[in-house]
């Protein structure tokens, strides 16, 4: 089903935001690198603090007239490398991304890790590291991304990006206490990403939400929804919500784990408004799905920009106008959202989730939920 009418602008005052981590809280893994982003952290609460991972980039620490350093991960050497080019051999596509003129292929400037920090209260960082999940294989040759925290029969599950030369992939870990970790292998191939897992089996299966990126764009972004018998092997993709409006209209994809409520699903998801003919990368912001406990392929209800780039950390860094969430967890009546703010820094902000999810069932009637999901009533 199509919905012709957009989702309207629903933001809703935060009672509380911080900026977590910063990059110069976090030291790099190798004296050769510079940590130039601490950010999107994945999010869980275990029985003793709130648990999140971040995804730390690092690039290089020397700077040569004339050249650019290109880090990947060697898993020869188990350490980052440099590639250096001059700067007339590449083409930057944006601050993220150069193109290699000779192949025509895209590289990072930065290559990415997860650094382990704990947090008491949810709202302040207690302990920095020193425990890290860095790159491993050759499908993680330019990094791990954005890891999205599941727990799931009593361990913790994260998918997480990985980049290479094959292009960008989610895989998936699990760890039970954060010291170790064991790796799953890819889940979803190149071009796919934001994927985030239910917490529990619905209809006898596991449940995830993923953003395909094709190379033709045939239609609006849009999320799928897919299913799977053991969290390794995936099938019943469908189209499960597009984008609504202008705010949305370059990217929409999932942010954090859905989250069960006595209302439905709650989803926190990301778009960005970039046109395709638009210089630069746009702004990133927020909107929150309901979706139906039994069928989450059924949408109640839609809000967008709930949360857009305000505070000066999240309209100034590395890429400006980025709030980007990947983590959530709840306390009592408070909802703590952890995004990337700026592509730079990690921040949390707080809502009340009764008024959050009143908000959203003030739209379940009307058909409003995007372009694929049915607004219903649970």
């Amino acid at each position: 089903m199509e919905f012709s009418m957009p989702v309207r602008p629903q933001r809703l005052p935060r009672l509380f935001h911080h900026c977590l981590l910063r990059p110069g809280d976090v030291p790099p893994s190798q004296d050769d690198l510079k940590v130039v982003g601490a950010f999107n952290p994945g999010a869980v609460e275990t029985p003793e603090e709130v648990v999140l991972l971040v995804r730390v980039a690092e690039a290089a620490r020397e700077q040569r007239a004339g050249y650019v350093a290109l880090p990947r991960w060697d898993r020869g050497a188990n350490r980052v490398v440099l590639d250096w080019f001059t700067e007339d051999e590449v083409e930057f596509e944006d601050a993220r991304v150069v193109i290699v003129k000779s192949t025509g292929r895209k590289r990072l400037t930065s290559v990415s890790h997860f650094a382990v920090c704990r947090s008491r209260d949810g709202r302040t960082l207690d302990a920095v590291g020193p425990i890290r999940f860095l790159p491993a294989s050759e499908s993680e040759e330019y990094g791990v991304e954005d890891a999205r925290i599941t727990p799931l029969e009593g361990r913790f599950y994260f998918t997480y990006v990985a980049v290479s030369r094959h292009g960008v992939a989610t895989a998936l870990a699990s760890t039970g206490d954060f010291k170790t970790f064991e790796r799953h292998g890819i889940l979803f191939p190149p071009e796919n990403k934001d994927v985030v897992l239910f917490p529990e089996t619905i209809g006898g299966r596991y449940m995830a939400l993923h953003r395909p990126n094709p190379a033709q764009h045939f239609s609006p972004p849009e999320m799928w929804l897919a299913s799977s018998p053991d969290l390794l092997h995936w099938g019943g993709h469908r189209p499960f919500f597009g984008s609504t409006g202008d705010w949305d209209r370059g990217r929409v994809g999932a942010g954090t784990p859905p989250i069960r409520t006595s209302a439905g699903w709650l989803e926190i998801y990301h778009g960005n408004d970039r046109r395709p003919n638009d210089t630069g990368i746009g702004t990133y912001s927020a909107g929150a799905l309901l979706l139906n406990l039994d069928d989450p392929s059924r949408i109640r209800a839609a809000l967008s920009e709930m949360l857009v780039p305000e505070a000066d950390y999240e309209r100034e860094g590395f890429v400006p106008n980025v709030v980007f969430p990947t983590g959530v967890v709840t306390r009592g009546s408070s909802l703590l959202v952890y995004y990337g703010a700026a592509d730079e820094c990690c921040a949390v902000a707080e809502w009340r989730l009764p008024d959050l999810l009143s908000r959203l069932l003030e739209t379940s009637q009307t058909p409003e939920a995007g372009r694929f999901g049915s607004a219903s009533s649970t």
